[in-house]
């Protein structure tokens, strides 16, 4: 597909604070990374909402012709919680709490997480590195950082030297836009107190304790990787000392994001990233979520209706579609209603595409599909407004039944395209579903259940050969069975 040439794609870059002309630092290719989920538990509906807006922006650039290598990392090591204490480490703790080894942890949660995005429609990434997977690049890059001048061990801790960073003419706090002076007067040292140099300074990697499950040997002592170093580890190897776009919510973009410009920068010299991007905060009732306050929901919970602050369960589509609704850098409030309203406009949509097939055409057009079509993707390429775009599908709809009603005329060359051009903005960029894709899911998944039952009568008769087949030509189709004490599952 030719790249589309309309107005030039421009993207909020929040190491400028403005919006720049989008150029890949190699022609037709972009690298993007973003920040994945921190495994030790339930992914939440805010990392929900992160994931579908990069989801949504590496749809369109596949769409615009783009060959995308997208990188978004599992962060499975050395995540400290809030206190700082290396013996409180969240695997280590939801580890105890569960009575599992933490790696059980991982499993389960990025099992969890996967099932959550396949339900919303998620495209995978291309690359998917686990922190515990580049532990040897981590040690790499960190003895790199000490070799410099940029780090310094410490107690079998190695840290990042923020002073010595900023004496050399570079600038921790450009990313966040924060004064260094203001950045240690203000700090509060909750990690490695009697260790660092300076309380601004951050782990590279962190000395485990001999309680600490989660530890590999390095060039200090067994230890652990700090959460910061992980990041830039995994995005320089696969998208190289410098990449197009760096993603992620907006409360990673400090310390986090901090951390991982000057890492990149001392160990490469050059700024790692091009474009980072950021998406704004989810809020439910008009206040933050919180498990604390009870203002809280899971992603699954919004889908099954398990929850108090709903009416009812909601689909997939119509919670993309309501996430949709807001600009990834605006914050996003759900509500009942809110929800209500999205199911309603989803509906409509998804009723318009549904006539199209009966609309009828004429030599001429009285409706301008070319300008309507350029509006479309002038919305996108103005940092990705989906908000604008939504508003233009729905002119759309608007067409779509004056046509219906035969108030005005359409050759068939212009409803071909209005037609196309709605199917991928709905389907491949937006990332809903019809009525009717849904429908046939449900008459598949309804079919399983009837050969789930019938290999249970089998297995009941010890009629094994039976039972074997029918698993045998699911597993042809990759539907897999798993038998458990609840009775047979399957996944697709």
């Amino acid at each position: 597909m030719q790249l589309y040439k309309s107005n030039k794609l421009q993207v909020y870059n929040s190491l400028s604070g403005k919006k720049e002309d989008f150029n890949p630092i190699h022609e037709g290719q972009i690298g993007m990374y973003v920040c994945g989920p921190t495994v030790y538990s339930n992914v939440h509906l805010g990392n929900v909402r992160t994931f579908m807006s990069f989801d949504m922006i590496y749809r369109y650039f596949l769409h615009l012709g783009y060959k995308v290598r997208y990188v978004r990392n599992i962060t499975d090591a050395g995540h400290l919680t809030d206190d700082g204490d290396v013996d409180n480490d969240r695997f280590v703790k939801q580890s105890r709490l569960e009575k599992l080894e933490p790696m059980e942890i991982v499993q389960k949660y990025t099992v969890d997480f996967h099932n959550v995005l396949e339900t919303f429609n998620f495209l995978p990434p291309t690359i998917e590195p686990t922190a515990t997977g580049h532990i040897i690049e981590q040690i790499e890059l960190t003895q790199k950082l000490i070799d410099s001048g940029f780090a310094y061990e410490s107690k079998g801790s190695v840290y990042f030297d923020v002073l010595e960073y900023n004496k050399r003419g570079l600038n921790y706090g450009e990313l966040s836009n924060r004064n260094i002076e203001e950045l240690f007067a203000n700090t509060r040292d909750l990690d490695g107190q009697d260790e660092k140099k300076n309380p601004q300074d951050f782990a590279l990697w962190k000395n485990a304790s001999p309680a600490h499950i989660m530890r590999w040997n390095s060039p200090w002592g067994a230890g652990f990787p700090g959460w910061h170093l992980e990041c830039t580890a995994m995005s320089t190897k696969y998208l190289g000392e410098t990449f197009d776009i760096h993603g992620g919510g907006l409360d990673l973009k400090f310390p986090h994001h901090e951390c991982e410009v000057a890492q990149g920068t001392a160990c490469n010299g050059v700024n790692p990233v091009n474009y980072w991007m950021h998406t704004n905060m989810l809020t439910m009732n008009g206040l933050r979520m919180s498990k604390s306050t009870g203002n809280y929901i899971l992603p699954m919970e919004l889908i099954n209706g398990g929850n108090d602050f709903f009416e009812k369960s909601f689909d997939p589509s119509v919670v993309r579609f309501c996430f949709m609704q807001a600009h990834y850098r605006g914050v996003l409030d759900i509500s009942n209603e809110a929800m209500v309203a999205s199911e309603k406009g989803y509906n409509r949509l998804m009723e318009a595409i549904d006539t199209l097939s009966k609309i009828e055409t004429s030599s001429t057009s009285s409706v301008d599909i070319a300008t309507w079509k350029h509006a479309c993707y002038d919305a996108m390429n103005d940092d990705f407004n989906t908000t604008i775009l939504i508003a233009q599908l729905f002119e759309a709809v608007r067409i779509i039944n004056v046509l219906n009603d035969k108030k005005e005329t359409i050759t068939a060359e212009d409803l071909a395209e209005l037609k196309a051009t709605l199917e991928v903005f709905v389907f491949d960029v937006l990332g809903l579903t019809s009525k009717k894709a849904e429908g046939n899911n449900n008459k598949l998944s309804s079919v399983i259940e009837m050969l789930i039952e019938m290999r249970k009568e089998a297995r009941a008769n010890k009629n094994w050969a039976l039972s074997d087949e029918i698993r045998d030509k699911l597993a042809v189709l990759d539907i897999q069975l798993k038998d458990g004490k609840e009775g047979t599952t399957f996944t697709l």
